[in-house]
């Protein structure tokens, strides 16, 4: 039998056998590569990485602040203070915020928010005139008088021709009684810039406290047509008037004042004592017990109102409100009121004096004579007090008499 090799034959075993043609296979692929083709070309270049934080749209700082200016132009201090929080929170880093915030806020009345966000700018930007300015004026407000100077001086190291820098100076140096000098920097703010408001407003303080009060109302008017909608320049410009003896004047300025800032007792204060001079006193016992409301932990609006009710014949709600002041105590709605120490100021002696006075008037004497003998220990030098005190021991003594048989 001779050798079977199969060389020859068609089914060579070195060779693969031929796969039989699936045109579904292919298709499938095709759609396969296609749909790859689709997600890179189409799909991945809009998908989020993953584990990257996502960018959020946020607002243009400075729409921010071209709103807040708005406000401030419009008098809306709260929208304005408001907005420029917002521009803060876009943009954290740029002190500017910081300080045109802090500086609605003073002219608001709110200057211990004022001093942080003024420390919040020195902080973020040394180099800044301005956050130096905004502190120091904040400071001064908050009667820190020494740390003010200092912070107002660096201001005008950084920037020695800056009008808003020498007006706050001004300010600060006739809080400390430096009239002269203060007087030269007021007159420095409004060469560098006769259109500030700062500038006007310092120059009306400086005539105001060296009694020049018309010069004053006319700086006050000056700033007021910049901006009328600050109460402090409306607040003012009322006591300038009210030092004039122009008492219509200035209940129109102080209503003003009062209208642009509800929250604030002094306006209604003043125009309580306004009516005591003129003797209209129930309206003074209307503007003394709203000056209460606005602040009832207050014993200075207490004794004002006590007085007021004590003018007015209304001797139990005087005791109430003046014994509030002298001693201290809670209100109904649980207000804390700390009582005032005696001393020569003239408000205090008037206040212990009305409230002795009516004490021994309705006959407590047993209350009111500690006070008379405290008086003319304590503040006998004062000729008032001294007055008012042997006036009550006076009621009192009458008062014994008529009780003894």
């Amino acid at each position: 039998m001779g050798n079977m090799y199969l060389n020859g034959s068609k089914w060579k075993m070195t060779k693969r056998p031929r796969r039989r043609s699936r045109p579904w296979y292919i298709f499938i692929l095709l759609a396969l590569i296609a749909a790859v083709v689709y997600v890179n070309q189409t799909v991945v270049p809009i998908t989020e990485p993953f584990f990257i934080p996502t960018v959020t749209p946020t607002t243009n700082p400075e729409s921010y602040t071209n709103r807040a200016e708005a406000y401030y132009e419009e008098g809306k201090l709260l929208q304005a203070i408001e907005a420029y929080e917002q521009a803060i929170l876009a943009e954290p880093a740029d002190s500017t915020h910081y300080v045109a915030l802090a500086r609605v806020q003073i002219l608001a009345g709110q200057y211990e928010a004022a001093l942080g966000n003024s420390e919040l700018a020195v902080l973020r930007n040394n180099e800044n005139p301005l956050a130096h300015v905004v502190k120091a004026w904040a400071l001064d407000f908050m009667g820190d008088s020494v740390l003010a100077e200092a912070s107002i001086k660096t201001a005008l190291e950084l920037a020695p021709e800056n009008a808003f820098a020498h007006a706050v100076y001004a300010e600060i140096l006739m809080d400390n009684g430096e009239f002269d000098q203060a007087s030269a920097e007021s007159l420095r703010a409004l060469e560098l810039d006769p259109t500030s408001l700062e500038a006007h407003r310092a120059r009306g303080y400086v005539l105001y406290w060296t009694g020049n009060y018309e010069e004053a109302i006319t700086e006050y008017n000056a700033a007021i047509n910049i901006n009328n909608k600050i109460p402090n320049l409306h607040l003012m410009q009322g006591y300038s008037y009210y030092a004039l003896n122009e008492y219509d004047q200035a209940v129109k300025a102080f209503s003003q004042a009062n209208a642009l800032n509800p929250s604030n007792p002094e306006p209604d204060y003043v125009i309580s004592r306004i009516y005591l001079l003129e003797g209209l006193f129930s309206r003074a016992v209307q503007y003394a017990a709203q000056a209460v409301e606005d602040a009832p932990s207050d014993p200075k609006m207490h004794g004002n109102l006590g007085l007021m009710y004590a003018k007015n014949g209304q001797n139990a709600d005087a005791l109430e409100h003046l014994s509030l002041a002298v001693h201290g105590g809670i209100t109904e709605n649980g207000d804390i009121v700390e009582g005032i120490p005696l001393s020569y100021k003239p408000r205090v002696i008037e206040v212990f004096s009305s409230y002795s006075l009516t004490l021994a008037r309705t006959n407590n004497c047993e209350e009111a004579i500690p006070i008379f003998q405290t008086m003319l220990s304590e503040v006998g030098e004062n000729e008032i007090a001294v007055a008012n005190a042997n006036e009550g021991l006076s009621i009192c003594h009458a008062n014994l008499e008529d009780e003894t048989p």
